[in-house]
């Protein structure tokens, strides 16, 4: 019996799985046959029908016929035999053959994706079509009345155009039996060749267009602009020659004879409507004019800086070069009381030599003026740089002189930095004196001993001569350092022995109680006798530590304000 029920439903099992399956290859089934019956539908012969409004010749005929026999096909042929698919897909899934019926509908789906493409495809095919010749009917209008409007310009203009005009002109006849082709295939209804026309003819209108523009702009800048520019700038040369100016290096001759020549072949060039090299190169041509006034005009300013700044330079380098003899002499005066580096006593003199090198190239340039056979920027940049040379030198020999002259301002403050140092160290030892402690480690001693040997080395170098005054501040320095850490660690053992001397006070209220406390203090007490300071501040903090760490702050506090009552 309980083999019977398994097998009953697991064949129920089945037979579920068998409709649910079976539903979806109907639903399948239904959305094919719903495809195909819009592709069926389709009112295609409707949209054929526009093409009779049109020349029915020709293209025009061919394509129709073509359109209609494709669909004729689709609906004569593929149809029926997708009707015949559907039953046969219908009778695979009654039968429960779902592998059969699945690739029925494959094939279906196929079958209508390609009477989709024929429908899309003669669609499109269509609209070009009328799109064509609507386009067509618009765009040759256009063109006819550009081609009006281009004869119109051409025959008031004809001098605007000079060379150009009979090349324009036979362009523009080339309009006149194009417009007649395209007229002939309109009739016969080839359609999409007279777009063809339309388009070549719409891009020979746009290069016209741009001829007519250009070409007027193009001949001015010939005939009239450059030229007078190339007439200016010979005037300007030979003007600039009568005055004396040379010129030669610029090579002006030569590139407007050159470019008398190249605007005969850019005339040329333009009377055959080849615009392309010619437009940049008139550009490249003005920019080369506009230098070559830039170059023209340099000379001028040049030649009123060098009449400006020519002679008077003379009496520059006469200055520079006696203030630096002079400068020279004082070094020699100098280095008897003052002890100079082997390269800062000979600036003075590197200075004398540069200034005979440069008072030589004065000379010649002076030279070169009179003779007036240079060019005046070459002329004004060999003054510039002698000028700019002759200042660095003078600069120079100014500093050098100003650090002569604090030298002696430089040995009289280290003789006043000198006592203040003495000073300090006589106050570190009044300090240590007067302080109530039991002596004076030998750390402290050995450190008051070479600060008063840093001050015996400064008195040493300060009595020399020639002074170094560079060595003497060195030895300041170290003079400096050595008093500033003696007096700051003499001032930190003088508040260390107050801090031990109250933290043994403030402890021995505890010794008779604590034995740690007491032994602590002996060894803070025996260290404070025998002048080890650090030692005995560690074992009396470490007593009063034990019994109240709190009060070491404290003590610290109060050590501090009678610091700073006492100063």
């Amino acid at each position: 019996m309980e083999y019977i029920i398994i097998v009953v439903v697991i064949l129920l099992a089945l037979l579920t799985a068998g409709l649910v399956v079976r539903r979806k290859h109907n639903a399948e089934i239904g959305r094919l046959d719903k495809e195909k019956l819009q592709i069926q539908h389709y009112p295609i012969f409707e949209e054929l029908a526009k093409v009779k409004a049109l020349n029915m010749n020709g293209q025009t005929e061919e394509l129709f016929e073509n359109w209609r026999n494709r669909w004729l096909d689709v609906m004569d042929k593929q149809i029926p035999k997708v009707d015949e698919m559907l039953f046969d897909a219908e009778e695979h899934i009654d039968r429960f053959q779902f592998k059969k019926a699945s690739t029925t509908e494959r094939e279906i789906e196929q079958q209508l994706t390609q009477c989709e493409q024929v429908r899309v495809q003669i669609i499109a095919e269509l609209d070009e079509l009328i799109g064509s010749e609507e386009k067509n009917r618009i765009e040759m209008e256009q063109l006819k009345e550009y081609y009006r409007s281009a004869r119109k310009t051409i025959l008031a203009h004809q001098h605007s155009f000079g060379p150009a005009l009979e090349g324009l002109e036979k362009r523009l006849e080339q309009f006149s039996p194009r417009f007649e082709e395209f007229n002939e295939l309109t009739k016969e209804g080839n359609y999409l060749q007279a777009r063809e026309i339309v388009l070549q003819l719409n891009t020979e209108a746009q290069e016209i267009f741009n001829l007519l523009n250009e070409v007027p702009t193009l001949l001015t800048e010939i005939q009239t602009k450059i030229p007078t520019a190339i007439h200016e700038l010979r005037n300007g040369q030979r003007e600039m020659e009568e005055q004396n100016y040379y010129l030669r290096h610029l090579e002006l001759t030569e590139y407007l004879d050159a470019l008398d020549n190249e605007l005969i072949t850019l005339k040329t060039a333009i009377a055959e409507l080849n615009l392309q090299a010619v437009s940049p190169r008139i550009q490249e041509i003005n920019d080369e004019i506009d230098h070559f006034y830039d170059l023209l005009e340099k000379e001028v300013m040049s030649r009123k800086y060098v009449e400006r700044n020519c002679s008077s330079m003379f009496n520059t380098i006469t200055e520079v070069m006696r203030l630096t003899k002079d400068i020279n002499n004082e070094v020699e005066y100098v280095q008897h009381s003052y002890r100079l580096q082997e390269k800062e006593a000979e600036i003075p003199k590197v200075g004398l030599k540069h200034l005979e090198v440069l008072q030589k190239r004065y000379e010649i340039l002076s030279m070169r003026v009179q003779e007036e056979k240079s060019a005046y920027s070459s002329l004004q940049q060999e003054l510039t740089e002698i000028t700019e040379e002759i200042e660095r030198i003078a600069e120079e020999q100014e500093r050098f002189s100003n650090q002569l002259k604090n030298l002696r301002i430089d040995e009289n403050k280290a003789r006043t930095d000198l006592e203040l140092l003495k000073r300090t160290l006589q106050d570190t030892e009044r300090l240590l004196n007067r302080a109530n402690i039991p002596g004076i480690p030998e750390e402290m001693d050995a450190r008051l001993e070479e600060a008063e040997e840093r001050i015996y080395v400064v008195i040493q170098s300060l009595q020399e001569v020639p002074l170094n005054i560079i060595q003497v501040n060195q030895h300041l320095l170290t003079a400096k350092q050595s008093i500033e850490e003696t007096h700051d660690k003499a001032q930190e053992m003088i508040e260390n022995v107050l801090i031990i001397e109250r933290l043994i006070q403030y402890g021995n209220r505890y010794r008779a109680g604590n034995r740690q406390v007491h032994e602590s203090l002996l060894d803070a007490e025996d260290a404070f006798k025998n002048f080890r300071y650090v030692k005995a501040l560690e074992d009396a903090a470490k007593a009063v530590e034990m019994v109240d760490p709190n009060a070491i702050k404290g003590i610290e506090e109060l050590v501090q304000e009678q610091l700073l009552s006492n100063s």
